[in-house]
């Protein structure tokens, strides 16, 4: 047995255990830094810490007033909150109580809210604030099991008529309870996650589809453990890290992150408030972060949209060094696959040389300057958006895995890493491909099965461990996967050929720096399509350099000039498609894509069902008058 097996195989049952044991080892270490708005609303944060031996205590208050209140082994609390260091402490604290957490994103509204609090039977709701205390409030005669909301803000924690007696308090008020019940019955805690086994059930997520009610996850203490222990074991996070986390708790890429951390006993900044990141990063010079393509897609978008606003020599200098860039990472990481060694011919190293001094220097000083590595998961990343970060110093990790997976079944190896590929699956993990191309896979991370769903279960979960991802990918020989689509995603046309719409869409970002979503359609029609949705603040710089200053944003999606600049970029994706995959025709569309529209999911993956039927008058109206074959 390998080191790395003997690792894995003796992991405790529940990361609960692997908490207790971070805060012996390293109690007056740094765990979480977290920040503290100022007062009037209008100064710097004031960022605060939190050492292991501190948030053990908060996590034993928390668990003890749980336990108090009277939570049974596996009874589940819901946690209704944005990102931030008590989301992490409270779900430590539930763990710790031996009960189980349900996840709940703080967007979801009172309707699907309840329903989530109704089928996970959830006998708490730790809401963070008026808000999602009113979401339950509103419904509580539907909601008979849950007994008390535990609020995080103190000052929203306000009774209302009607109330029962005791039904809101104050996390304040549960850490209160805990501490007087652990004076009394001091080892209560500790008893309880000594009883803890690793097929309980510890995590609660429930998936937002794109149509129907979301399916509950069901997630055991042993995946965690396992997730724990894997993420360490690929060598890609360790004991010196600063990991700055926002990505939303309530989603399993961020929560897979808090056990990871708890193994390697690094320090996390948290901070859930995605219009702050920009400000925080130079603040909390992280080693590692996570996030999204559409986050990195963002910040490519604008750092081309500012060069070209500059115009003259300075958008020609962008322009070479994004060409530098990505020829660079290509070069460098095909040398790097042949012989060990990421180099680049003379000629190649003295222009990167020169374009990391007037382009790429500045734009890692913008993610903090320290930053050895981003996790890029929930969706593909464009490649060319990837190798063009990859030159410029700031390696991009793409990862793959699902809810139903736990999260990270796979990552990209350190200075191995391949743009374009989803790296190599966790120790552990096994993988194969269907007959129909379908990435399949079994080990300590998937899930138990969708909460009182045997049907749904079985439909995904073979008898024998595998499950079914709904993935497209390839294998290469030396064990990298190649994500190509959402089985349910390919389109095929009235032509009968197939077309993967991620693969055109990812081109796409990467030609135009406007865009911020782009929807290809073609199932069943005679040609392909797409619908557009443009970066407002992108848009918005150009118009005002080309005779559009002062329109609004409604005003510069409506004009034609704004049409025809976006029919340049569509025209240069067409000449690299096959005849078959060109888009034959576009329309704008009159807004961006959101999560408040129900457009997006919570982790900003694109529902395109959801967008089809909304903009279907703009479909049809491509269509109108083509004939199908």
């Amino acid at each position: 047995m390998s080191d790395t097996q003997a690792y894995l195989e003796n992991r405790p049952p529940t990361v609960a255990v692997l908490f207790l044991e971070r805060v012996a080892a390293t109690p007056n270490a740094e765990a979480y830094r977290f920040p503290v708005p100022a007062a009037d609303g209008q100064g710097a944060d004031d960022w605060k810490s939190l050492s292991w031996g501190q948030a053990a205590e908060r996590v034993f208050a928390i668990a003890a007033g749980l336990i108090a209140l009277g939570l049974q082994t596996e009874e589940r609390v819901a946690l209704a909150s944005n990102t931030r260091v008590e989301w992490i402490l409270s779900d430590l604290g539930v763990m710790c109580a031996g009960g189980a957490v349900t996840t709940v994103y703080p967007s979801t509204n009172a309707d699907e809210s309840a329903f989530i609090l109704a089928d996970s039977e959830s006998r708490v709701l730790i809401a963070e604030d008026a808000k999602q205390l009113a979401k339950a409030r509103e419904r509580r005669a539907d909601l008979p099991k849950l007994e008390h909301v535990v609020v995080l803000d103190a000052a929203d924690a306000v009774a209302a008529d009607g109330d029962p007696e005791g039904w809101v308090l104050s996390l304040a008020e549960l850490e209160a309870r805990g501490k007087e019940y652990l004076a009394k019955h001091p080892a209560a805690v500790k008893e309880r996650v000594s009883a803890i086994t690793s097929d309980q059930l510890a995590t609660l997520i429930y998936t937002s589809g794109t149509t129907g009610r979301p399916k509950g996850v069901r997630l055991p203490h042993d995946n965690w453990s396992y997730m724990a222990k894997a993420m360490v074991a690929t060598g890609l996070i360790g004991r010196e890290d600063v990991q700055y986390l926002w990505l939303p708790l309530a989603h399993v890429f961020g929560k897979v992150l808090t056990s990871g951390q708890i193994e390697a006993g690094h320090v996390t900044a948290v901070d859930g408030r995605i219009d702050k990141i920009i400000e925080n990063l130079p603040i909390v010079q992280p080693t590692y972060m996570a996030a999204v393509p559409r986050i990195f897609e963002k910040v490519y978008n604008g750092v081309a949209a500012k060069a070209r606003a500059a115009g003259g020599a300075k958008y020609k200098i962008f322009q070479w060094s994004v060409g530098v860039a990505r020829e660079y990472a290509k070069v460098t990481q095909d040398n790097f696959r042949r012989t060990g060694q990421a180099s680049a011919p003379f000629g190649l190293a003295t222009k990167h040389k020169i374009a990391d001094a007037l382009v790429y220097s500045k734009l890692r000083e913008a993610f903090g300057g320290n930053l050895r590595a981003a996790v890029s998961g929930a969706s593909a990343l464009a490649p060319e958006i990837g190798y063009f970060f990859s030159g410029a110093g700031i390696h991009i990790l793409e990862g793959y895995g699902l809810t139903e997976s736990s999260a990270a079944s796979f990552v990209n190896p350190g200075e191995a890493y391949r743009t374009g590929t989803v790296g190599k699956p966790l120790p552990g993990t096994e993988v194969r491909i269907a007959d129909d191309g379908e990435v399949l896979l079994r080990g300590p991370g998937i899930m138990q099965g969708y909460h009182r769903q045997p049907d749904k279960t079985a439909e995904v979960l073979e008898s024998d461990g595998w499950l079914h991802t709904g993935d497209i990918g390839e294998l290469s020989a030396d064990g990298y996967l190649r994500i190509t689509d959402r089985k349910k995603d390919l389109i095929k046309t009235s032509g009968g050929k197939y077309v993967a719409p991620a693969e055109i869409e990812g081109q796409f970002k990467a030609i135009c720096p406007y865009v911020s979503t782009i929807v290809v359609h073609g199932a069943d029609r005679n040609f392909c399509s797409a619908l557009i949705a443009l970066d407002e603040p992108s848009v918005l710089t150009w118009a005002a350099d080309n005779g559009l200053e002062g329109k609004t944003y409604g005003q510069v999606l409506a004009a034609p000039e704004t049409e025809r600049l976006i029919e340049t970029y569509v025209q240069t994706l067409n000449e690299g498609l096959q005849r078959w995959q060109t888009i034959k025709k576009f329309r704008l569309l009159p807004r961006d894509l959101d999560v408040e529209h129900g457009d997006l999911t919570p982790s900003l993956k694109l529902k395109r069902p959801v967008v089809e039927r909304e903009f279907k008058h703009l479909i049809e109206e491509m269509y109108e008058g083509s004939r199908e074959a």
